[in-house]
């Protein structure tokens, strides 16, 4: 109901109040939904009405922060929320329902009961030293560790499939002007993207493109010709350029067979971004389709970007470069953070094992396991500060 302008009441719409009773809402209070028959304006008059009589808009997030502070969903599900919302593929959002269904708060459920039991198996031992019996280097020890660091390694090779899957992999194509940079890009992403031509200098900004190689997310990143330049706009593509390469996860640098000059990494790279070198024109050389490693797993790939021979390599190697699966079946949706708390915990856990196989001051090992603890429960929730939730929450959409 809404008022006219002599004051009584006026119909702004008919709809449906739906009343969903405390604990069984999404948030687990009392929560009444309003629905209409839409449109800019009944909606607004309709806001309008429900906000005079006390109520508030929602923030971002709010419905699923006040889910999570009432115990009706943990951090990692809440999470899964959103990915939900935001997911750009079939594939990732499917991995998302399985978080939302529990799927990453279960293996982490799993390692915390194998955590506690070690823990207090050690801590058992400690308190029973004096005993003849040396349970710390017993069969039983070592296979409930073997165990444990065996469930961490699986719970991470799923966590980084979830997380390439969520996030993708940002893939900036960098090189010597008119090496074919602009001719993989459309290539890659299967359309013309960026302007080819002869004239070297062409590609003068960052072009972007989101597509996907066999279920793997590519952000790929075409950037200018990287050669000094008396050209002020060149210059400033040639500046934007070197600051995506050091933002990049992989660089392709594409390289002319035809040039004499040995290819040179672009400068002030990050040691810790691996660089590919692509050997572009080979119809022109002679040389055939290959591809060769360094021990660092750095690959060249020789390959015609013209008459499409050799891109199947390409795109073989940067899915087996991240460890990639095209059978995501199973995978669930794992953000950056959650990686990062289950490596910890392993490190903790790791070096906690260590403490007690070398005999060295083994009290030590019952630290190490409970900081590998508070790192999972970092992941649900159990352990959280408010900045972090601060962030988590604020990603959200308006009216989740």
């Amino acid at each position: 109901m809404d008022k006219d302008n002599a004051g009584a009441k006026a119909i702004i719409d008919y709809g449906i109040a739906v009343y969903f009773k405390n604990p069984e809402s999404y948030t687990g209070e009392d929560v009444v939904e309003l629905q209409g028959h839409g449109g800019p304006a009944v909606l607004s008059l309709l806001l309008k009405s429900v906000l005079s009589v006390g109520a508030r808009q929602s923030r971002p997030g709010e419905f699923t922060e006040r889910a999570f502070l009432n115990d009706k969903l943990d951090l990692a599900q809440a999470e899964a929320v959103s990915d939900l919302i935001e997911s750009d593929s079939e594939a990732a959002a499917k991995a998302a329902v399985r978080s939302l269904g529990g799927a990453l708060s279960d293996a982490v459920s799993d390692l915390l009961e194998q955590l506690i039991a070690l823990r207090i198996y050690i801590e058992a031992a400690l308190d029973f030293a004096e005993e003849e019996i040396d349970f710390l280097s017993s069969d039983e020890l070592k296979h409930r560790t073997q165990t444990l660091m065996d469930a961490f390694d699986q719970s991470i090779a799923a966590s980084q499939q979830g997380r390439l899957l969520k996030e993708g992999l940002s893939l900036v194509i960098a090189g010597k002007p008119n090496a074919g940079k602009s001719s993989l890009l459309n290539r890659l992403s299967g359309k013309d993207s960026a302007i080819v031509t002869d004239i070297p200098g062409t590609t003068r900004d960052v072009l972007r493109e989101h597509i996907e190689l066999d279920g793997l997310p590519l952000h790929i990143i075409d950037t200018a010709g990287l050669r000094d330049s008396d050209d002020p706009v060149e210059r400033e593509g040639v500046r934007r350029a070197r600051h995506e390469i050091n933002q990049a996860d992989r660089v392709l640098l594409v390289v002319d067979a035809n040039d004499p000059e040995p290819p040179e990494l672009p400068a002030d790279i990050p040691a810790d971004v691996p660089v590919d070198i692509i050997y572009n024109k080979i119809d022109q050389t002679g040389d055939a389709v290959s591809i060769d490693y360094t021990a660092t797993g750095t690959a060249t790939i020789k390959l015609s970007i013209k008459q499409d021979t050799g891109i199947d390599l390409l795109i073989g190697h940067l899915t087996d470069s991240v460890g990639f699966q095209s059978d995501t079946e199973g995978v669930f949706l794992a953000r950056q953070r959650h990686v990062d708390a289950l490596i910890e915990a392993r490190a903790a856990t790791k070096q906690a094992i260590a403490q007690v196989s070398n005999g060295d001051m083994p009290e030590l090992a019952a630290e190490d396991l409970r900081r590998a603890q508070r790192a999972l429960n970092e992941i649900t929730g159990e352990f959280s500060n408010d900045d972090l939730l601060g962030r988590i929450f604020a990603g959200f959409c308006i009216g989740k």
